[in-house]
């Protein structure tokens, strides 16, 4: 793997590309995947089907978001189960436990400056930790080092945070007057707090294209996340962009094979935001062989390329973030 360098593989042409994802070489050993199926949204194939209730996600503030971003729009909230006092999200909590939940994803719409809304649930979330004993990821937006420290000492199990590495890309996409330097902080603020992080990275957020992806791995890098998280961008009915055309699954391989050479150390997951059919299954064929450790809602063709190629194989209901955390469900 030593022999190419992320810049080269960032560069190089399809053809190139491919080569370089067929020989195996980008594939970690001992050839392990984690294939994961929160309760994000219903899932089943012929080797495993989600459970409605084992790691929902919920969002502080229903369906509200002050940036409307161009690829989200708050659309995604919608999928979410509303909590937006922390008496509501305590309930909410007590309930999804009853009903065999072992653990959640809290996040919510952002404010104008690009945070999630969370100090005041904080305390909350600690609650859920020590009484219901559920894992607790958490999506933060933009934070500094208080809130993230703050995050950590209610026993927070991770930090999810969107990385994206232009300015023009956060301004003109996330309506968001913000800049690069305000994530890399936010970065550092989780690093220094000693939060466990998982970084997100979404390709083709410009428009569809390949833009600052590679910049958004070369910040990451530098802060040592406990794993890595690339998605995928779809377009949303409704949204201001859902005409654009989503990045081809080569453009996503690209940035997979980039994100295994910088990272070799560090898990790496195809997270759950991606397009559906065809594309779905080009991508997740070529995400195994680029090397990624677990793939979230993974296509049939995906398990059956992974069985047939040796790898050693394990469903998990968790978010696919916490492939760092050693499969906890197993």
């Amino acid at each position: 793997m030593a022999k190419f360098s992320p810049e080269q593989v960032w560069f190089t042409n399809e053809k190139e590309l491919l080569s370089l994802i067929d020989s195996g070489v980008l594939v970690p050993e001992p050839k392990k995947v984690s294939f994961h199926a929160p309760s994000f949204t219903h899932h089943k194939t012929n080797h495993y089907c989600s459970s409605t209730n084992a790691f929902p996600t919920i969002s502080v503030t229903g369906s509200r978001c002050a940036l409307n971003c161009g690829h989200c729009g708050g659309k995604v909230l919608e999928t979410m189960h509303p909590a937006t006092t922390p008496t509501k999200l305590i309930a909410l909590a007590e309930k999804l436990k009853q009903k065999g939940a072992l653990g959640c994803l809290v996040s919510g719409g952002c404010l104008p400056n690009g945070s999630v809304p969370l100090k005041q649930f904080i305390p909350t979330l600690g609650k859920i930790k020590r009484k219901l004993g559920l894992t607790v990821i958490v999506h933060t937006g933009l934070l500094n080092t208080q809130m993230a420290e703050a995050l950590k000492n209610e026993r927070v199990d991770a930090a999810l945070i969107d990385v994206i590495g232009s300015d023009e890309t956060i301004k003109q996409i996330c309506n968001l007057n913000a800049t690069v330097g305000d994530y890399e902080n936010s970065l550092k603020a989780l690093h220094t707090a000693g939060l466990p992080c998982v970084p997100h990275v979404i390709v083709g957020l410009q428009n569809g294209k390949l833009s600052c992806e590679f910049q958004s791995l070369e910040m990451i890098a530098r802060y040592d996340p406990s794993a890595l998280v690339v998605i995928v961008f779809m377009p949303l009915h409704g949204t201001v962009m859902e005409e654009v055309e989503a990045p081809p699954p080569i453009a996503v391989a690209k940035v997979l094979a980039v994100a295994r050479l910088m990272f070799p150390a560090t898990p790496l997951a195809l997270g759950c935001m991606r397009p559906k059919g065809n594309h779905r299954i080009e991508t997740d064929t070529l995400a195994l062989k680029a090397g990624v450790n677990a793939v979230a809602f993974p296509s049939e063709e995906a398990v059956k390329l992974a069985t047939s190629e040796g790898f050693e194989i394990s469903f998990s209901p968790y978010c696919c973030s916490q492939i760092y955390a050693n499969n906890k469900s197993k």
